[in-house]
């Protein structure tokens, strides 16, 4: 884990090979049942998708968690897919006040990086750029964040596992 400002860094070796963990945050469908969104279509590189809060599939008290954002929408731009080792995507980070339009702010990019190692698959999970979030927001999103990925290598975690 980082202490930096500007990054959230989040490592978790999954006993699941690789290609399971791949599928699970590469594939749209996949990835929104364990993430808890629905998307509008399958990832594709330089695509906007349009993504809508829905509880989990995965874990029952998180999804009582997510309830309280369920339906709130988001834009998220799929920035590169190289198969099999790194999937990347740019979003407004903690963007859930339905009255305030961020389209104006500076995003961050959040990378999920894979390589198969002895007993399953590491994955790094790295959101950058919260520095340039506008700093009336900033620290918020960054501490709802970093709580964020740690939950979510969690339900991924018993997403990849859970039909093997």
């Amino acid at each position: 884990m980082s202490t930096d400002t500007d990054r959230i860094q989040k490592r978790v070796v999954l006993r699941a090979p690789l290609e399971r963990v791949w599928g699970a945050v590469s594939d749209a469908t996949q990835f929104g049942s364990w993430f808890g969104v629905a998307f509008d279509g399958p990832f594709v590189t330089g695509r906007v998708m349009k993504g809508k809060v829905v509880p989990t599939t995965v874990d029952a008290e998180i999804a009582k968690t997510q309830e309280a954002y369920a339906g709130a929408a988001f834009d998220f731009t799929v920035e590169r897919i190289d198969p099999m080792t790194l999937f990347s995507f740019r979003w407004h980070p903690f963007a859930v006040d339905a009255k305030v339009d961020y389209s104006g702010e500076p995003t961050t990019l959040v990378t999920f990086e894979l390589s198969t190692v002895p007993g399953g698959t590491r994955l790094t999970i790295t959101e950058t750029g919260f520095d340039g979030i506008p700093a009336a927001r900033r620290a918020k999103a960054f501490e709802m964040n970093d709580h964020g990925w740690t939950m979510q290598a969690e339900l991924l975690e018993k997403y990849v596992n859970r039909a093997l």
